[in-house]
């Protein structure tokens, strides 16, 4: 990682971290080139921080090291304060972890479901019925899980993983299947969540909830980050510095782009403002698709090798 990268994985000043991830390496047995390549950075307390990347880049090993699942690996991580390590069963009192493919019991309804799930932490859990009703699922809390809709299943998974009231929470594509506002209800419990102190790793492959959520965002490629920053910084590097302006007299229209940097001065673009009439004008940004597309090599939306 160079010096600028390794700047930019660490917390905000004055932040603490919560996660504190240093050299992190992990290979597979029988495997040569190891899937997570020596990777660090921090997320402070009450940061939502983004873990992107293609199929293979190392993401999903790297959740699976910090939510315990992977046990070998190389390097320091500190969770929650202390090493990695050190955590006993303890750990998964203060980590809430939703999954991308819901798991429930199918004959069991949505309150057995999280009582039963409620039943496996020693502290408390907060009222099913309460969390139910925050993402519109009330109705049918006595409803068997084998009768919902995926985005129903999805609501319900989501809610599981914040029920027992985690410091610490792990969503993977906490969207997906949604309708525009089951999807904005989830984002808002998220920015809810981080408003309380909690801290969020988010991996999804929905680049407008990164855009709307992440404070920091990190691309994975090959095991390594290669870009790591908020969202928009990344946009701001990756984006076109220009000025397309669309002008016409009468039924003709034509469209012209002119660098950002030097429109004073452009006699090209003053000419054009001065003797034409001005139909559209606008900066050109890159969107954080873009962005994924020019760090990963991979354009969202097409299949992934």
């Amino acid at each position: 990682m160079s010096d600028a990268l390794r700047t930019l994985s660490q917390v905000r000043v004055g932040m603490r971290p919560c996660i504190s991830v240093e050299n992190l390496t992990c290979t597979y047995p029988g495997q040569s080139r190891p899937v997570v390549d020596r990777i660090s950075f921090d997320v402070g307390d009450g940061e939502i921080f983004g873990l992107l990347g293609p199929s293979g880049a190392g993401k999903t090993t790297t959740q699976r090291v910090l939510t315990r699942q992977q046990r070998k690996f190389g390097g320091r991580v500190h969770m929650l304060g202390k090493p990695l390590d050190d955590w006993g069963r303890e750990y998964f009192e203060e980590i809430g972890v939703g999954f991308e493919l819901p798991n429930h019991y199918l004959k069991f309804t949505a309150v057995e479901n999280l009582s039963f799930f409620a039943a496996l932490y020693e502290k408390p859990s907060r009222d099913p019925l309460e969390l139910l009703a925050k993402v519109g699922l009330d109705g049918v809390a006595h409803k068997r899980v084998e009768t919902f809709s995926k985005g129903m299943r999805m609501r319900l998974n989501f809610i599981r993983a914040l029920q027992h009231d985690p410091k610490l929470l792990f969503f993977d594509e906490p969207t997906a299947g949604l309708d525009p506002v089951n999807a904005r209800l989830v984002k808002d419990i998220i920015r809810g969540l981080r408003d309380q102190g909690k801290t969020i790793v988010l991996t999804t492959h929905n680049m407008n909830d990164v855009d709307e959520l992440c404070d920091r965002v990190s691309f994975m490629v090959d095991g390594r980050f290669a870009a790591l920053d908020s969202p928009d910084v990344l946009k701001a590097r990756f984006g076109r510095r220009v000025v397309s302006v669309s002008y016409g007299d009468g039924d003709e229209i034509r469209s012209e782009e002119f660098a950002l940097d030097d429109l004073g001065t452009n006699e090209r673009f003053l000419e054009v403002i001065r003797t034409h009439e001005i139909r559209k004008i606008h900066s050109q940004e890159a969107t954080l698709d873009q962005v994924f597309n020019d760090v990963t090599g991979v354009k969202l939306g097409e299949k992934e090798e």
